[in-house]
């Protein structure tokens, strides 16, 4: 049936939030009572947390499901459970049921769905942080219509304030060491509630990327388009997730990875303007085996001035990271400051070295096996060194804004690729 209602007042959205910190916290007591006669397990508090904490993110919608779908791609740095259930943040979220589409739908184009469509599903075909997807057919042309929920919009700021403690104690982290985190959701998610928006950069990024193989993309119907909808052709295919259970072969993964890899290497090179949110759920595997590219509501502009000085510091950590190119890029990115004094500069220059030398390896070879889990886990454990380095403590934080959705998105092209099991054609080229 669907989701009949969905909280809509800050009040409203607040209270369910503390309720469910309530049940966080009877969780824990009965965790701790039952250890006492050894009954119970971490995994087994860490199940019950993560059950409620999705359960009420997802009746929620909106910001609260957002973060739970960033979070669930933290495979290394969080615990099995939680991950299981974010991971249905991606296509498995519960849907709004269909007269509370229908009166959705009405208040956007002040007609019935039925008025305009022929026929049009009742069931959600898809329901994800922002929206749902419905199946509509217009003179046997098959359409995906994106209805976003009630109240998102207008309450993001509200809730991603009440989830800060909860998505910290999750990470294990400080409530100020979540802040930058968060105020990127909230900046990226008040474009992504904008449809109109996403409208505007999927024209973008399509034109941009339309030459290249093994792409497939939507074409959209601008008169049943606005800020709250957005309609499209229907792509028929299967949710990347989905595909990879099917156990497609290792040549097939190839092909998907480096389409994948591909497309986000001429969006940042030539087109510096880049889909921001690779995550399972925005792309499907189509019945001609192509990569389809099904959302584009959180993207990136890559200034010239970030861009270049990127460049240079790939170019030149790929020589020596000792050099002074190296250095110097360092400096154009606000990763390193004149302010800094010299014990400091030393210790974040040996910091960034040593993280470069290993995130940057795909990058420094022909092809690159993103199957490789022990590269990954290598990746998190200098991670979780570092942060726990009592020597880098107390250092102001630093780089370029723009590196917060640089990183995110490689971040999240690299769990990608690995999720897939491809190998694919890397290498350094420097277009300029």
């Amino acid at each position: 049936m669907g989701q009949d209602k969905i909280a809509v007042s800050k009040l409203g959205r607040a209270g369910k939030l503390v309720n469910t910190g309530a049940k966080v916290g009877g969780n824990y007591m009965k965790y701790y009572a039952k250890r006492l006669l050894k009954e119970t397990s971490r995994e087994e508090l860490e199940e019950d947390n993560a059950k409620d904490i999705y359960e009420a993110f997802s009746a929620l919608k909106g910001g609260p499901l957002k973060v739970a779908q960033m979070l669930s791609m933290g495979d290394q740095v969080l615990p099995k459970s939680f991950v299981d259930q974010f991971s249905r943040a991606q296509n498995q979220v519960d849907p709004l049921s269909y007269p509370l589409v229908r009166k959705m739908f009405k208040q956007a184009f002040e007609k019935y769905p039925e008025e305009i469509f022929d026929r049009f599903s009742k069931e959600a075909v898809n329901a994800a942080s922002i929206g749902q997807v419905h199946q509509g057919e217009i003179d046997g042309q098959a359409y995906a219509i994106k209805i976003q929920y009630p109240g998102v919009a207008d309450s993001l700021k509200s809730d991603l304030r009440l989830i800060s403690p909860v998505a910290s104690r999750i990470l294990g982290l400080k409530k100020s060491e979540i802040a930058p985190y968060l105020e990127e959701v909230e900046l990226k998610l008040m474009e992504e509630t904008n449809y109109q928006q996403e409208l505007e950069n999927s024209e973008v990024i399509i034109e941009g990327c339309k030459q290249l193989d093994n792409l497939d993309f939507p074409e959209f119907l601008k008169h049943l388009s606005n800020d709250r909808v957005i309609t499209m052709s229907w792509m028929e295919g299967d949710p990347l997730s989905e595909w990879l259970k099917s156990d497609p072969s290792q040549t097939e993964r190839n092909k998907i990875g480096q389409s994948l890899w591909d497309f986000y290497q001429h969006q940042i090179h030539q087109l510096k303007f880049m889909h921001a949110d690779p995550h399972p759920g925005n792309f499907i595997i189509t019945k001609s085996n192509k990569l389809g590219v099904i959302d584009f509501g959180c993207v990136k502009s890559l200034p010239e001035d970030f861009y270049n000085a990127y460049m240079d510091l790939l170019k030149s950590g790929e020589k020596d990271v000792q050099s002074d190119d190296f250095v110097n890029a360092l400096y154009k990115l606000d990763l390193l400051s004149d302010k800094d004094q010299i014990e400091a500069k030393e210790l974040i220059l040996s910091t960034f070295q040593q993280m470069f030398q290993l995130v940057g390896k795909p990058f420094f070879s022909e092809t690159f096996d993103f199957s490789d889990n022990a590269y990954f886990q290598s990746i998190f454990t200098q991670g979780e060194a570092l942060s726990k380095d009592p020597s880098l403590r107390g250092l102001t934080a630093r780089g370029s804004r723009h590196f917060i959705y640089f990183n995110r998105t490689y971040f999240g092209l690299y769990q990608l690729l690995n999720k897939i099991g491809a190998t694919v054609t890397t290498g350094l080229v420097d277009p300029r």
